[in-house]
C-alpha cells in the first residue's frame, strides 16, 4: 500500500497540474464527492471485515500466505471490528469507501502483510461478496419480521 491512496482526492488535479483552472478544480472536487461512498458503506463494516477473514484463510489453506501472516491479518481485522463498534474507528473521508478504510487501518496495524489480502481478489469481487451478504442479512431480517406480523394476526 502506498501513501498515494491518502491523497485519492487530488488525482484528478494533480495529474496534469498543481495550478489547474477553476472550472477543472470544480468538476474535480464534484467528482471526488460523488465517488466517496464512505457515508453509505460503513454499515456494510461487518460483511467487509467477514469476507476478508474469510480470504485470508483461503489464501493460507492455499498456501499463497503463511499461517502467521493470516494469523495477523485476522487479528489485525477483528480489533478494526471493535473499533468499529466502540466509535473509536479513526474513518478517513478521503479514503472514499469502507474497503479502503478498512484496508489503510489494517497497513497501519500489521504492515505489509495487510496488503496481500488482495491477491486472487479484486474490488468488485470485494463489493459485490459485502453487499450480497448484507443483503441476505436484510432479506433473512425483513422474512422473520413478517412472520412475526402474520402470527400476531
Amino acid at each position: 500500500m502506498t501513501d498515494s491512496l491518502s491523497n485519492s482526492r487530488t488525482r484528478i488535479m494533480d495529474s496534469e497540474t498543481e495550478n489547474p483552472p477553476p472550472l477543472i478544480r470544480e468538476l474535480s472536487e464534484n467528482v471526488g464527492d460523488f465517488t466517496v461512498s464512505l457515508h453509505y458503506d460503513q454499515r456494510l463494516y461487518r460483511q467487509d471485515i467477514r469476507g476478508s477473514i474469510a480470504h485470508a484463510n483461503m489464501l493460507a489453506n492455499q498456501g499463497i500466505i503463511t499461517v502467521s501472516e493470516k494469523d495477523d491479518i485476522c487479528s489485525g481485522l477483528d480489533a478494526i471490528k471493535g473499533e468499529i463498534e466502540s466509535g473509536s474507528f479513526p474513518w478517513r473521508e478521503e479514503l472514499e469507501d469502507i474497503h479502503m478504510n478498512i484496508e489503510r487501518r489494517l497497513y497501519d496495524k500489521i504492515g505489509p502483510s495487510a496488503g496481500k489480502l488482495h491477491t486472487a481478489r479484486s474490488r468488485n469481487d470485494q463489493v459485490c461478496l459485502d453487499m450480497r451478504m448484507y443483503l441476505r442479512e436484510a432479506t433473512e431480517h425483513t422474512i422473520t419480521k413478517i412472520g412475526m406480523l402474520q402470527n400476531s394476526l
